[in-house]
């Protein structure tokens, strides 16, 4: 699988935290929720790993996960949606699953259905950027 099939990433030239603060920003605007924001680096620094900065952002869209729960409800092993702020070789990437890939596993949702929740993601992701 090709990972664009998969992700849908963009660099950007703000810090670790302020691209999670425009993330935050972008999803507020969107109107989705919030739910958690793990900072993995710090977690994984408890147990006694060394990681390199990673934030995982947890967002939803009450109208879509309805939407999508009404079909099956196994869809929700794909939830919340998870927006990815990362540090990687100097750069900071903001990365996001595209929805489009859940019509593959599960065939009650259509492939448009879930390019109206990629469209989203990818708009908090380049209004982030």
């Amino acid at each position: 699988m090709n990972i664009d099939n998969f992700a849908y990433i963009v660099e950007t030239k703000k810090s670790l935290d302020d691209a999670v603060i425009s993330v935050l920003k972008a999803v507020e605007q969107k109107g989705w929720a919030l739910f958690q924001i793990y900072d993995i680096k710090e977690r994984l620094a408890v147990k006694g790993f060394t990681q390199k900065p990673l934030k995982i952002i947890e967002i939803c869209s009450g109208k879509y996960a309805n939407q999508f729960l009404n079909k099956n409800r196994l869809i929700s092993l794909c939830m919340p949606c998870k927006i990815n702020v990362l540090e990687e070789d100097g750069k900071v990437k903001i990365i996001g699953m595209n929805p489009k890939i859940m019509s593959k596993f599960f065939p009650e949702i259509n492939e448009q259905e879930a390019k109206e929740v990629e469209k989203d993601i990818k708009e908090i992701i380049n209004n982030a950027k």
